[in-house]
């Protein structure tokens, strides 16, 4: 399964300073419909990404009714970004077989 989502991106406070893109709320339903068949528990999903010209695997993390890509600092220095840009991410999940 293939998805695009365009978001900003964010900075994130937590114990530990991240850099998330939130999927929006459309795209955020359609992977909860199929999470059993993607997570491999905890309810985080892994996925491979790009974003311009650069790839990288991660997974996705549940927030509340949405899930968050994390943006990887050799990401965001390859592409330049910063918190707020508007960012267009390819994901690309692997089904698990049932």
């Amino acid at each position: 399964m293939e998805m695009r989502v365009r978001a900003s991106l964010i900075h994130w406070r937590g114990p530990s300073p991240f850099h998330f893109v939130p999927i929006p709320k459309k795209e955020s339903a359609q992977i909860k419909s199929l999470s059993r068949q993607l997570t491999y528990g905890w309810g985080v999903i892994p996925v491979k990404g790009r974003i311009g010209a650069t790839t990288f695997s991660t997974s996705l993390f549940p927030k509340s009714d949405s899930y968050l890509i994390p943006i990887k600092v050799a990401v965001r220095t390859a592409e330049g970004l910063e918190i707020g840009d508007s960012v267009t991410v390819d994901l690309t999940f692997e089904l698990s077989p049932q």
